[in-house]
């Protein structure tokens, strides 16, 4: 391992230090309150919708995920 790394032993369940967790937070809050989907067909394809938005919105996906690890040193 590279000397300028360093471990840290995470709580076994901490899901707001894990990205992913925050974007389906965002997800779930931007895209899927107060909706009611017909069928499952059309949960599915609002996710991909979704989806597809945020794969191309990189400053977004930073927000969400670019925790500042500096502040474990």
């Amino acid at each position: 391992m590279p000397q300028n790394r360093r471990l840290h032993v995470l709580p076994p369940y901490s899901p707001e230090l894990n990205p992913v967790e925050h974007l389906w937070d965002h997800l779930r809050e931007k895209h899927f309150a107060n909706k009611l989907f017909s069928s499952m067909k059309a949960v599915t394809d609002q996710l991909s919708s979704s989806l597809r938005k945020a794969e191309f919105d990189a400053n977004m996906i930073q927000s969400l995920s670019g925790f500042g690890y500096d502040e474990f040193n």
